[in-house]
């Protein structure tokens, strides 16, 4: 599993030029699976996510959290995370996880986020997706599990 975590300003979801899912200051998941990935450690992840502490204080310190802060969570699943460039000039996807399987994992990651009591929103999985937000920083973690 592979998370790009992005704080934001404000990000947004569009399918089929259609508004699916919005949120003003909070986190961005971008949330990829591999083969083998297993969902005993989702809600260690979730928990993880929701309590990194990458918000300022009143000093300017990144001291605060988005559940400090009770702040919303933007979650789009992403296939090409589990891409590699390692070898040629196109990504090889013979890690990522089959369809039927990553939702099955994303949806119980969402699930997880969900009962630590802040607002999720989610992309449509499997859609082609038009995501747009402003990186507030930029503050950007990549969290591999």
């Amino acid at each position: 599993m592979k998370i790009v975590l992005q704080r934001v300003k404000r990000a947004s979801v569009d399918v089929d030029g259609k508004r699916v899912a919005s949120i003003g200051k909070g986190i961005l998941l971008l949330v990829g699976f591999h083969k083998g990935d297993s969902s005993d450690i989702l809600a260690k992840i979730a928990e993880k996510c929701v309590n990194l502490r990458i918000f300022e204080d009143e000093n300017g310190k990144m001291n605060l959290s988005a559940l400090n802060l009770k702040l919303p969570i933007l979650a789009v699943s992403n296939f090409t995370l589990s891409g590699s460039t390692k070898r040629g000039r196109r990504p090889s996807f013979d890690s990522a996880e089959k369809p039927d399987r990553a939702k099955e994992l994303f949806e119980i990651f969402v699930s997880e986020l969900k009962k630590l009591g802040l607002e999720v929103h989610v992309g449509v999985f499997g859609a082609k997706m038009e995501v747009e937000l402003i990186n507030d920083g930029p503050v950007t973690f990549v969290i591999d599990a």
